[in-house]
């Protein structure tokens, strides 16, 4: 099977394998695509399946630009741009999914479906106990960041889970396409603010698999199973 990789024009690292509809994968925080490589393997035998290093992330530099939830999905804008690829079926990961769905809500036409696996709406979302440490790490990494410039990448990499995103719930709505909400029994994003995005989206798909926010990869069958069935039910245009 094809395998490719290489790096779009505005410097965003990726590799490539399959043929078919695109379905482009985004890790979460900290992480690179390599995340996904069960994914990757599985779905290259009927899509051509696109893993992306986010800004920052991975063999992706930071430019000269900060690390945020909306530059990335512009980032993902001029990526598909440079590719001529104006329909995607989209899965997100954590603050990939975050990534994900601010991407969808800014640009629907580009989406044909969406898979968030770990999104959440605000901060909040995270529960305490992780959220917490994350915060500390956070405040005390900004601190040294004033007199290390070497540490900016990462302190803009951990304010991502810390201050973004902000997705009002009502903004859902203004999704039409299947929309697939996967977590983990013991995901670190609450069940009442994962349920409470299922909840407003018209056109949603709910699946909770036994495992914690890394269910991709501890649990890759059952999690590559579920979301193959909501392609097939909702998204393939052959297959």
């Amino acid at each position: 099977m094809e395998f490719c990789d290489g790096y779009a024009e505005n410097g965003l690292y990726y590799v490539e394998q399959g043929q078919g509809d695109v379905l482009v994968l985004l890790h979460g925080n900290g992480e690179d695509h390599t995340y996904f490589k069960n994914q990757i393997s599985f779905f290259a035998k009927k899509y051509k399946v696109i893993a992306i290093d986010t800004r920052g992330h991975g063999k992706s530099e930071r430019g000269d630009k900060e690390i945020t939830i909306l530059q990335a999905a512009e980032d993902l804008k001029k990526f598909l741009d440079e590719k001529k690829m104006t329909r995607i079926h989209l899965l997100g990961f954590s603050d990939g999914g975050n990534i994900a769905l601010v991407f969808a809500l800014k640009y629907p036409s580009y989406v044909k479906t969406l898979i968030l696996n770990g999104a959440n709406l605000s901060p909040v979302g995270v529960k305490v106990s992780i959220q917490f440490p994350i915060a500390c790490a956070y405040l005390l990494v900004s601190a040294i960041a004033a007199v290390k410039k070497d540490l900016k990448q990462k302190k803009e990499i951990l304010g991502l889970m810390v201050k973004e995103p902000h997705i009002r719930p009502d903004q859902l709505k203004r999704l039409h396409m299947p929309v697939m909400v996967i977590v983990g029994t013991k995901d670190m994003i609450r069940h009442s603010h994962s349920r409470k995005i299922y909840e407003r989206l018209i056109n949603g798909t709910w699946c909770c698999i036994q495992g914690s926010h890394f269910i991709a990869g501890e649990e890759p069958e059952k999690f590559n199973e579920n979301v193959e069935r909501f392609l097939k039910n909702h998204g393939r245009t052959h297959w």
